[in-house]
């Protein structure tokens, strides 16, 4: 099960990976200006076989088939997994101020806290 806690939010959609008949991973696009990857989740049982990579790539490819040039996304300062995933996708700052995000937030699937700094980086695509 996945928990797509972005589902109904607005202009945007969910990419989903599959094995199977089972769901592995999704992202999320946000339509916005500039678009955005959200919400990007492998089951762990599955990561590190580059189902995050080839979401980030549909992602890009979504973005760029409606005329976007660039794709946005936010990374935990201590996500070094997902840092690296981005840097070598050609993810770069996007000279935007890291932005502190605390406290409780409800989601579709419930509460979580949350206690983060976000880095906004861009790719131009």
């Amino acid at each position: 099960m996945l928990g797509l806690a972005r589902l109904n939010q607005g202009a945007g959609f969910y990419l989903v990976a599959w094995d199977g008949d089972e769901p592995v991973g999704h992202a999320h696009l946000a339509l916005t200006d500039p678009p955005e990857l959200q919400d990007v989740s492998v089951r762990p049982e599955h990561r590190r076989r580059g189902i995050a990579s080839a979401l980030t790539a549909a992602a890009e490819r979504e973005a760029r088939a409606r005329g976007f040039d660039r794709l946005r996304l936010e990374v935990g300062v201590d996500a070094e997994a997902a840092q690296a995933l981005y840097r070598r996708a050609g993810y770069v700052d996007a000279g935007l101020p890291p932005r502190r995000v605390e406290g409780t937030i409800v989601i579709r699937t419930g509460p979580i806290d949350v206690d983060d700094t976000l880095l906004a980086w861009e790719k131009r695509l």
